[in-house]
């Protein structure tokens, strides 16, 4: 291992200070002793609700100061070894990820604990969180249309993994048993990615899709798109949705006259 000191003048603050995070260092006794100068910008907004002036006030707290269980979390950061990530309220206004890591003696054979690290990532307002998880939910909660006889259309819209697809299928399912559905028409047009997981998902529908009678047919499949699917099987696919829609209203019209 090469031990030689970089060709550059960089100190341990230099580098903290460096990192756009919130970056908090504790002593053994968790009495917060040094902030590095994102922490020092982006506190100034936190310092109000705890009654303090500015960023500059949380210097020599104790971390027992913020905690409403403070022996709870004593007892956390007694056994770490490696590290603690949780997510946080603050003061029911803010939320936050926090990531504790414990600082460790290079100087020692041992290794003791002399103090803490201590990340607030993601700090947002709660107002911006419930708004990010309205747009997740929207996300997720996929429209299903009624476009013509016994056919439901849906179209997929963002990003789209194996979580939203597990989520999708029951749905689709369900609506199919209960309006008495032959045909869902899935459209592609808006994905933002596509991968395997979404692959997979398509796959499963269509076949669960086919135990119950209906058949599922792909729609907006641009060229680039089209590149990363590669082969759906025995899915049928079109480029747009009125082709597939003139797919749907021919094979119900072929029914009529058998």
């Amino acid at each position: 291992m090469n031990n030689k000191l970089l060709p550059i003048n960089i100190t341990g603050t230099d580098a903290l200070n460096s990192i756009g995070e919130n970056i908090i260092i504790a002593d053994i006794n968790y009495k917060i002793i040094w902030l590095n100068t994102y922490a020092r910008k982006s506190l100034n907004s936190i310092a109000p609700w705890y009654n303090l002036s500015n960023s500059d006030d949380f210097i020599g707290l104790n971390m027992d100061f913020f905690h409403k269980e403070p022996s709870y979390q004593r007892e956390v950061m007694s056994g770490l070894e490696k590290g603690h990530r949780a997510r946080i309220n603050i003061k029911n206004k803010f939320i936050a990820d926090i990531v504790i890591t414990p600082i460790k003696s290079m100087q020692e054979q041992n290794q003791e604990i002399v103090g803490y690290m201590v990340m607030l990532m993601d700090v947002t307002s709660e107002a911006d969180e419930a708004k990010k998880l309205e747009d997740k939910v929207s996300e997720l909660s996929t429209p299903m249309l009624h476009i013509w006889n016994n056919t439901i259309a849906l179209t997929l819209v963002g990003e789209f993994d194996a979580f939203r697809g597990e989520t999708l299928i029951p749905v689709v399912l369900e609506e199919c048993i209960s309006k008495g559905i032959e045909f869902v028409m899935v459209s592609l047009s808006g994905i933002g990615n596509f991968d395997d997981s979404v692959r997979q998902t398509l796959q499963k529908l269509h076949e669960c899709l086919k135990l119950l009678g209906v058949q599922c047919i792909i729609v907006g499949i641009k060229p680039e798109l089209a590149v990363r699917i590669g082969t759906l099987g025995s899915i049928v696919t079109f480029v747009d949705a009125h082709q597939g829609l003139k797919y749907i209203m021919k094979l119900q019209e072929n029914r009529s006259f058998n």
